[in-house]
This record gives C-alpha cells, structure tokens and sequence, in this order.
C-alpha cells in the first residue's frame, strides 16, 4: 500500500489508466492533466453517433425524450439543447457546505476520465474544458448535501457543470466568484448550451462519492500505518511483550494483513533496551497491545478490498443511456448506480473506526495508573495540582465515540424518487462523506496517543526501571516531536502541544521518518 502522490507531477488521461496514486496526485497534489490521443478520437466517434441518432429521431432515453419519470415525453430535436442545458439548472440543488477544493478537483478528473472511454456520446470539448479548469485551477462550489447517491450524484456534478456554462460560482486563486468571472479570469471561454447527451453525460454518475470516498480511503491507508508507529511507541512506555509479533503465530493463521501488521511491529521494536529488559516481566499484554496485529490487520485487509473497488470505479463509465458504435446501439441500464461505492465506503468507515478504538484504548493503558505498568497517573510528574494528560483521554474518547455514530452504514438506507421511477438508491455520497468526517477523527486520536506515547517514554526513562535505550526509530520520531512539543511537566495550555502534533500526523512526516529506517515499512 506503499504510495507517493506528491512524486506524480503530470498524468495522461485516456478512461483506462487511473490509479488511486495518481487520483491523489491530480486531486490533491495539483498535478497537470492531459488528454490521450486515443480518447478524444473515441470521444469524436461517439458524439457522430449521438447527432446522427438525434436527426434521425430515434427514441434514445435523454437524447430524444425527456428524464426520469418525464421518459415518456418526447423532445424534438430542435429542443434537445435546451434540454441538456435545463437538466443543470434544474438539477444544482445542493445545499450545506461547499466540497473542499481537492474534492472538487478529484470530480472534475473523473467527470472527464469516464467520458474519455467513448460510449457517452458527449463532445470532446467538454472533457477539454475540464482538464483546463484543473490545469488553470478553476475550481466550482459545490455544496455537499443533496445526492442519493442513485442516478449519479445528480446535484453536485449539476453545481460543478455550472461555470463551464458561465453560471454558478468557483473559486479561482482563492477567491469566490462568479462562475463566469472565474473562467474568464483564467481564460477558459464558456459554454452557452449544451447539446443532446450532454446534459446527462455531465449528470449522471458517481463521481462525488468516489471523490470524497477515494480521498478518505487514502487518508485511512496512511492512518493504518500510522497505528502501527504509534503503537509499537506505546509498548515502551508499557513495556510490553514482542512474542505477540512471533511470525509462526500470525503463519499459523494465515491472514494477510495480520501477518503484515506483525512484521512491521517486529521491525518498530528492533534494538530497544526497555524491551529488552522487560519480557520477563508477564505473560502476556492485555489486547489492545498483544491483539495490534489481529486489529490493524483486518482493517488492512478490509481497505485491499474497499482500494479493488475504488480502482475499478476510478475508471468507469457511469452514465446513463450508453452509445455503442458496434451495432449503434443506445441501451439504458444503470451504471449510475452508487451501491458498488457505497457498501465499500460503509467498510472504510468501520475499518476506520477500529484504528480509533484501538487508539483510545492505548491512550487509557497509558494515562491509567492501574494499567500503566508503573508509570505515574495521568503521565504527571507533580500530580494532584497537575491534571497532566488527563482530560486527552477525554477527548480521544469523544471522538472514538462520534466515529461509532458515524460508522453506521448508509448504504441500508434507501428512499424513492422520481415517482418511484427511481425506487431504490444507495446513499453511497453520504457513505463516502461519512468515511472522510471518520478518518479526520481518526488522525486527531492518533495524535493524542503520539503526544501520550512520547510522554510516557520520556517517564519510563526517567523511571529507569528497565534502561533509556528505545528503538532507534522511535528515538528518531520522539526527538522529531520533541522539537515541537516540550515534556509536559507542569500543567499548560495543551492546545497549541496537540495542534502541532495534529500537523505531524497529517502531513506524512512521521512516514517518511520510519521509512528512512525501515525502508521495507508496509
């Protein structure tokens, strides 16, 4: 799962070739798109076929009639414009929050990505517009509430359509305007109509969920790696036992990322003096450290299976009636359709959830002067006027208990529209909006157990009942932090010591530190 986003500066565009990587790198990273050769000549042979269907007043489910419900009604063809270009005004009905900015690059790219493929029946200048408004940094408001999730995230594309019509509003160089004075500001012409499909091709598909979803997925890969770290730290403020990592255990089982898990604690606790000097003192640990391989390993396997889903997804064509130059057949079916995200973004908010609970559980063996292992209550040194790190375990626990809330599935849920035509949705955005509000909790939590964890090493130390030495790795991050955050003696303003350690852990930092040691670190 080992990725570097920020190393992809420029990606070739074609319907095929995305990657979560390289996802990231666009969406995030800012790195410049392109399009394939091979694409746009697709595109240009779909889009003959669409105008030659619409002369010819073909019934074609959004090229010659009418949506959803309204199938029924035929549109003529000097109407099919107004049509497509109706669809979007009708249909940005979002509302709340905008999307942040790495959101809306990741739908604009895979808007375009799934319409290079060539059965969508769009002109290639729209897919040109799009790579244009990543590439100069235009990037539309799209407000996040609004999206079943069913026939496509039909709001939010509808809102992110809107500028390249030179309406709605987008953000160009940090600031909000309009969305024509956005274009024009980084000269990208507008559009004053859509024509036939297109209103559709803009529309229909899942690109907000995968957006935000893609995005959380990431964030949680390098989240699981960091409970690793984070973990193998807290076994040397809690002395605790390495035969939980023997390899012959985890063999026995066979589970891939228990297995994984447990060579790289096995690798996090090479050459530590405190832990040398303490295996003799128990039998075993109690869960939350002898169990790390088996918790942080499902939670690495259930993201094997949400990351297969997402890459399919990245580069699939889901919208809605299909164009296929073979026989010129135009068939209706339901790409659309969220589920296959949405039961995958469900599963990256439990898996989620778990490295937090695990997290929180570390926290309280280490505050907790009845399960420490000798280490001083509330990792104080002058308790009783001091609090030391007390009410952190409070909020680690809030957190832990807001992702419970959170972790609940949306995808169960379903509501009809569109006169029952559209009877059962899949709820996948809030799913993908969820996973992402979870794995932001996720890394405040493993910041708290970082700052605990580099407290209690520096009290056992001071303890001296086992030694100084620790694993060269975690002296190498203990003194990264160090350089931020002073040992907490006395009682003072906490905020600013957990804010700096919150930049560490969501910056990727601490990952590069760990792998300058530990070069094979999965």
């Amino acid at each position: 799962m080992i990725m570097n986003p920020s190393a992809i500066k420029h990606i070739l565009l074609d319907g095929h070739s995305l990657t979560l990587e390289s996802f990231v790198a666009v969406a995030r990273c800012n790195a410049t798109v392109e399009l394939a050769g091979s694409a746009l000549e697709a595109m240009k042979k779909s889009r003959a076929m669409a105008e030659k269907i619409a002369a010819e007043g073909r019934v074609a489910y959004g090229i010659t009639t009418g949506f959803g419900d309204f199938q029924k009604v035929a549109v003529p063809e000097e109407m099919s414009n107004q049509l497509s270009t109706n669809l979007i005004l009708s249909h940005c009905t979002a509302t709340g929050d905008p999307y942040s900015e790495e959101v809306v690059r990741g739908m604009l790219l895979l808007r375009a990505n799934a319409l290079c493929v060539g059965v969508s029946g769009v002109r290639p200048l729209l897919v040109e517009m799009m790579i244009e408004m990543l590439n100069k940094g235009v990037h539309p408001w799209v407000p996040q509430k609004g999206s079943l999730g069913s026939s496509g995230d039909l709001a939010p594309l509808a809102h992110m359509t809107l500028p390249m019509l030179g309406r709605g509003q987008a953000y160009y160089k940090g600031e909000l305007l309009s969305g024509a004075d956005a274009m024009a500001k980084a000269g990208i012409a507008t559009l004053d109509t859509l024509v036939c499909k297109e209103g559709l091709g803009m529309t229909n598909g899942t690109c907000a969920m995968t957006s935000v979803g893609s995005l959380a997925l990431y964030d949680t890969i390098c989240a699981v790696q960091l409970g690793d770290i984070i973990g193998s730290m807290d076994f040397e403020g809690l002395t605790g036992l390495r035969n939980a990592f023997d390899p012959r255990i985890h063999s026995v089982r066979g589970q891939k990322g228990q297995m994984t898990v447990a060579a790289n604690m096995s690798k996090l606790l090479e050459g530590s003096e405190i832990l040398d000097n303490c295996q003799s003192d128990r039998v075993q640990d109690a869960y939350a450290l002898r169990c790390i391989p088996q918790l942080h390993g499902a939670v690495r396997d259930a993201l094997d299976y949400v990351l297969d889903k997402v890459e399919i997804e990245l580069n699939a064509v889901t919208d809605n009636p299909l164009l296929f130059l073979e026989d010129e057949a135009v068939i209706s079916g339901g790409n659309f359709h969220g589920e296959p995200m949405a039961i995958p973004f469900d599963t990256l908010g439990i898996a989620c959830s778990e490295i937090a609970n695990a997290s929180e559980r570390h926290i309280e063996r280490m505050v907790n002067a009845a399960l420490s292992n000798g280490l001083t209550p509330f990792l104080t040194t002058k308790a009783g006027v001091n609090s030391g790190f007390m009410i952190v375990q409070y909020a680690a626990a809030s957190m832990v208990s807001e992702n419970k809330v959170l972790a609940h599935p949306a995808s169960v849920d379903s509501i009809p529209s569109s006169a029952n035509q559209e009877d059962i949705v899949s709820m996948g955005t809030t799913a993908g909006r969820k996973a992402g509000w979870i794995v932001q909790n996720t890394y405040s939590v493993l910041a708290d157990e970082l700052m605990v964890a580099c407290q209690a090493i520096d009290i056992r130390r001071q303890l001296n009942t086992h030694g100084q030495g620790i694993a060269p790795v975690h002296e190498a991050i203990l003194k990264h932090v160090r350089e931020k955050v002073a040992f907490y003696e006395i009682d003072r303003e906490i905020w600013p010591d957990i804010a700096e350690v919150e930049k560490m852990v969501r910056s990727g930092e601490l990952l590069d530190i760990v792998k300058e040691y530990i070069p094979d670190f999965q």
